[in-house]
């Protein structure tokens, strides 16, 4: 094994993380054609309809009954991204604010104090399948950002740079910069509160897509930071002289310049990255705080408050079919982008 890869292990349900990253997980549901309220238009008959993670014809229903996706949840202590490959993502909150995402977007969200919000998955066309693709990627907020007030931003896929490299083959790498940099491409900034807010933190969230025997060099950055490499399409793939079965995780070295290679099929990744908060880490289901006190506190403060409460007519609540893309904020601002 070449001295850039520091271990190798397999991907489970969730991928392991590390500092400041505290969970992470990678969705893919061949999602059939979509019914009158949005939900697979086929029979739901054996599955575990509430907690169905089992895939079952290509897909799951997560915590949804009728529609995929995740109802009314709390979160406290952290922050999500969540990275839409393909499909639409529905988001909801207690704060009132609102949102539908597509392909290429990422949704940035500080949970902060708290926030009761809602993730599900709409399956808009009725007479074709709708394939779905995400990552969720969970982000450590320090002490001093734990009760931060919560609130979300949309990096649309149009403002998030895209670098297309050709090696001397002329092979070429697709590499998307959500946070942090690479080669002069400066991702949007995240939400003011991120551990990913501060360029002294080197927080990275990229993917690399390569085509079948491409390279591309992932450039070396600095001590005491913490590089993960997440392998998840393809086979074949090298980091320098180090074969990454499909499926597993690598933990490079930070500071090492490293050589990606191709299979012969085209391979996937994903890359985290970041300067560890090293706080003591206390996580009990949605809240992740720095004592057990903190999180008997949570849970007591979200049975009291509901973190605002619902107002929103359902708990599996998705938009009108016939939206596009849009971001609405607690403060009222609308953004929005065609479907």
């Amino acid at each position: 094994m070449s001295d850039s890869v520091i271990r190798i292990q397999p991907l489970n349900f969730p991928w392991e993380t590390r500092d400041p990253f505290i969970f992470c997980v990678h969705h893919r549901d061949e999602y059939p054609a979509g019914n009158d309220q949005m939900g697979p238009a086929v029979p739901l008959t054996g599955r575990n309809i509430g907690n169905d993670f089992v895939i079952k014809d290509g897909w799951r229903m997560y915590h949804g009954s009728t529609m995929p996706g995740f109802p009314y949840h709390p979160h406290r202590g952290f922050e999500t991204i969540t990275i839409n490959e393909e499909g639409v993502v529905d988001h909801t909150d207690s704060l009132g604010a609102a949102g539908r995402f597509g392909q290429g977007d990422v949704q940035w969200m500080t949970a902060g104090k708290g926030v009761l919000h809602s993730e599900m998955f709409p399956l808009l066309k009725q007479d074709e399948p709708n394939p779905f693709e995400i990552f969720q990627i969970w982000l450590n907020l320090p002490r001093r950002s734990k009760f931060a007030e919560p609130h979300f931003k949309m990096l649309w896929a149009n403002s998030i740079p895209e670098v297309v490299q050709t090696d001397a083959s002329g092979k070429k790498s697709t590499i998307r910069v959500i946070a942090g940099s690479f080669n002069d491409q400066q991702a949007p900034k995240p939400t003011p509160d991120s551990w990913a807010s501060d360029a002294d933190n080197h927080v990275m969230v990229m993917t690399i897509k390569m085509e079948a025997g491409a390279t591309v060099t992932l450039p070396g950055a600095v001590a005491g930071i913490q590089r993960t490499l997440y392998f998840y399409r393809g086979s074949g793939l090298q980091v320098d002289d180090t074969a990454i079965p499909f499926y597993h995780s690598a933990w490079l070295d930070p500071k090492a310049d490293v050589l990606l290679t191709a299979g012969e099929v085209p391979c996937d990744v994903l890359i985290l990255q970041g300067k560890p908060i090293g706080e003591p880490v206390v996580q009990y289901g949605p809240f992740v705080m720095n004592s057990q006190q903190e999180i008997q506190e949570a849970f007591e403060d979200y049975r009291r408050t509901q973190f605002g409460g619902w107002p929103w007519p359902g708990a599996e609540y998705a938009h009108d079919r016939s939206m596009g893309r849009f971001a609405k904020h607690a403060d009222g601002t609308l953004e929005e982008r065609p479907l």
